[in-house]
Parts: structure tokens; C-alpha cells; sequence
């Protein structure tokens, strides 16, 4: 098969679409010929080469994938060759092919093409987890996304609105927060304009429950500051640097709960749980249309480093997806 492979002997670490060894099917696993796939913040991270894949994964970068199942493993129920499937991956979306979990597999509507089920399992499972398992997000509760137009961001908004909840959003431009309140943010703060923390203290002087942090250094000590009593802060990126330093007396005065987080290298048990939950609560509206993954464009995988670039200037507002396969 082919995979999206990085020169890493090169200046800036070019993408080649490259022969490579097939998968191979192990029990309790699947494999499925990939027709789409998306790009993450973490697969720039691992082109850079700062964030491998856990021990046993593919080497490809790549954390989700739609295609159709083309070969059983033993002991795989429920499932058939020629079944059209979308999964959560630990690696190995940037490929022809990808061995599945059995447990993580979704099967896609009838009426869903594959680009748009290859937008679902990494930012609507992160956005999940972190807002209604870390945080335990309430109805009623108010919460502040940052990245609102982010693929995570688009999500956690819809999520967070059909939960019943008041949501914030911060994002760099005002076209992202227009969407933004599109999908049902009540509140936007422009932060290459404003202070966030300044602007929503403004406008909600009680603060908020629960922060979704990508920032991490930089705005630590202003999200504690926007935090009510018992709020709770989940950080799943770390972009503007990984130390900070806080005044604890907050946490303490106000019981406030830091919490970090991350989903790639959580044990295949822990990760089947939360695709039940998920499947449980949300699946149903993505169905229905009730809620819809945000797509802002359809790459060629044969130009991964042009879709990786969109997010690296952060052009996009939701998913980028590369075709694999034509539909």
C-alpha cells in the first residue's frame, strides 16, 4: 500500500506518499481500505517528530479515518467485509489501508459520504471526553471553548449547546466567530484584539464553570482567574508552552480543579468506553442532523503538506479532510 511518509533528513520535514509494508490484521481487529482521513494538531506535532505514536502503533501519522472493512480478523463479530466504517485511530490515518479495533469501529449512515464521517471520530470523542467525563459539564453551566472555530472547538460548541449550556468561545478572527455563533456560542472574544479574561469578566462578572484550554502557559493564570467556585479547567494543548507558574491560593479559595488531558495513548479499553458514551449521548444527533461536523475543505492526500499547512496558519474554521480514495 501507499502511506504519507516524512523525510525526516530533509529541511522542514517534507511528506512523501510512499510504498509501504501492508498492515496486518491481528485478532479482534479489522481491515479497512481507508477513502478519507483528517488532519490534526498532533500529526504536525509528530511530523516535527515531538509526538510519536504509542509502542505497537502504526508509524503514520494519522488519528482517524472512514473507509470500508476488507478483511476480518479472528474472533471479529458483528462486522463484515464490505461494511463502511469510520474509527478513532492511534496512528496510520495517512495510508491506503489501517488495522482497526474492533471496538472503535462506527458504522456510517447510508446517507453520509465518507469525507464527512472522517470529520467525526478525533475532535467530537476530544471535545466529548474533556467537556462531560473530566469536566462533568452540567446543564445549565456556562463554559468557555478556546479555538471555538477549531475542529475540536466546532464540536464542543454543538455538544455544549444541545447539553443545555451557555457557551463562550474565543477565537483570532471575526469571520470564525461569526460561525461560531452559528453553532450556538452565545459570546465570542476576538483574543488578538482583547483580553479574553477581560472581555468575558465584562460581560459575565460570575465567570464560567468550565475552560477547554489549547493555549496552555499563557493563559493559565487568567483562565483560573475566570473560573466561578468549584470551576474546572481541562488543557488538551499546549501551544503557547508547557510552564507557568500560579498563585495555588486560587485553586484553593475557589476549589477550582486543573486537570490535563490527553486521548491518543489511553488504553483501547478506556477508549471503547468513551466511544460507547459517545455513541450513547451524541451519535444519535449527528445522525439526525442535529449537530454536524464543520468541514472548511477537502485536501488530496497526495497534498498532505498543503492541508497540514492550513491548520499550522490556522486558516481553518473545522476540519480539514484528505481524500484517499474517490468516492
Amino acid at each position: 500500500m501507499k502511506a504519507i511518509c516524512v523525510d525526516e533528513k530533509s529541511e522542514g520535514f517534507p511528506l512523501r506518499w510512499e510504498d509501504v509494508p501492508d498492515p496486518v490484521c491481528g485478532a479482534g481487529e479489522v481491515l479497512v481500505d481507508i477513502h478519507a482521513t483528517a488532519v490534526n494538531r498532533a500529526d504536525l506535532m509528530q511530523r516535527q517528530g515531538n509526538y510519536p505514536p504509542p509502542s505497537g502503533m502504526p508509524p503514520y501519522m494519522g488519528l482517524e479515518m472512514s473507509g470500508v472493512i476488507a478483511e476480518l480478523g479472528e474472533g471479529v463479530t458483528n462486522w463484515q467485509v464490505g461494511d463502511r466504517v469510520c474509527a478513532l485511530l492511534s496512528g496510520g490515518g495517512y495510508a491506503e489501508r489501517v488495522a482497526v479495533p474492533q471496538e472503535l469501529l462506527i458504522r456510517i449512515p447510508n446517507d453520509w459520504d465518507f469525507v464527512k464521517a472522517a470529520a467525526v471520530p478525533e475532535v467530537f470523542y476530544t471535545a466529548f471526553v474533556n467537556l462531560f467525563i473530566e469536566a462533568g459539564l452540567q446543564e445549565g453551566e456556562t463554559v468557555l471553548i478556546h479555538g471555538g472555530g477549531s475542529g475540536v472547538g466546532t464540536a464542543g460548541i454543538q455538544m455544549a449547546r444541545e447539553a443545555g449550556c451557555r457557551v463562550l468561545v474565543t477565537a483570532g478572527t471575526e469571520e470564525k466567530l461569526d460561525r461560531c455563533k452559528e453553532l450556538g456560542a452565545e459570546f465570542g472574544v476576538n483574543y488578538k484584539e482583547r483580553d479574553f479574561a477581560e472581555a468575558i469578566l465584562e460581560a459575565y462578572p460570575d465567570g464560567v464553570d468550565v475552560i477547554l484550554d489549547i493555549a496552555g502557559s499563557d493563559y493559565l493564570a487568567r483562565n483560573i482567574e475566570l473560573l466561578k467556585l468549584r470551576g474546572r479547567l481541562v488543557i488538551i494543548a499546549l501551544l503557547t508552552g508547557a510552564t507557568a507558574e500560579i498563585n495555588l491560593s486560587f485553586l484553593m479559595r475557589k476549589r477550582l480543579r486543573v486537570i490535563g488531558s490527553v486521548l491518543r495513548s489511553r488504553s483501547l479499553e478506556e477508549k471503547a468506553a468513551i466511544a460507547q458514551q459517545f455513541e450513547q449521548r451524541f451519535w444519535p444527533l449527528l445522525v439526525n442532523g442535529t449537530i454536524e461536523p464543520v468541514i472548511f475543505e477537502v485536501v488530496p492526500i497526495t497534498q498532505a503538506e498543503a492541508a497540514q499547512d492550513i491548520l499550522a496558519q490556522n486558516r481553518n474554521t473545522g476540519k480539514v479532510i484528505m481524500a484517499v480514495r474517490d468516492e
